[in-house]
């Protein structure tokens, strides 16, 4: 991958939010997919990885998995009021993922929220693998 390439790009879907996010190893394209996500959010230069969560997620494919990685980041984010902006997955299996999501608590007067996500969805969503990987997913705002 190009390094002055970003790992992700972002398209308009009607009301939502698309995102493409590429990677070398299937690991590396779902950290992208996160940091995609809440770059969607907010500005990720503002987010300091202070905090560490552990993240793991089983589903039945690889998109399963990949929608339900999103979605507990997203729930994480709401229930904790955190914000992420780093992303170290060190294992993801056609059915399983496990992770650290670094960030930090919300604070108004530093982080300025640009979009809010409901949920990654399971329209258009396909991971597959090229030259190398790449995933793509909705976002419902």
């Amino acid at each position: 991958m190009n390094e002055k390439e970003p790992p992700f790009s972002i398209f308009d879907h009607t009301a939502d939010v698309g995102i493409e996010a590429r990677g070398a190893t299937l690991e590396e394209c779902f950290a992208n997919a996160a940091l995609a996500t809440f770059s969607v959010m907010t500005d990720l230069s503002s987010v300091q990885p202070l905090l560490r969560q552990n993240v793991t997620v089983d589903g039945a494919d690889l998109e399963d998995v990949l929608v339900g990685w999103l979605n507990e980041l997203l729930y994480i984010s709401t229930v904790e009021q955190v914000l992420f902006s780093r992303f170290d997955v060190s294992r993801v299996t056609p059915t399983s993922l496990e992770a650290v999501a670094l960030g930090e608590r919300m604070d108004p007067a530093r982080h300025r929220l640009l979009t809010e996500i409901k949920a990654a969805t399971y329209h258009r969503v396909k991971v597959e693998h090229n030259d190398e990987w790449r995933a793509h997913v909705i976002l419902d705002l």
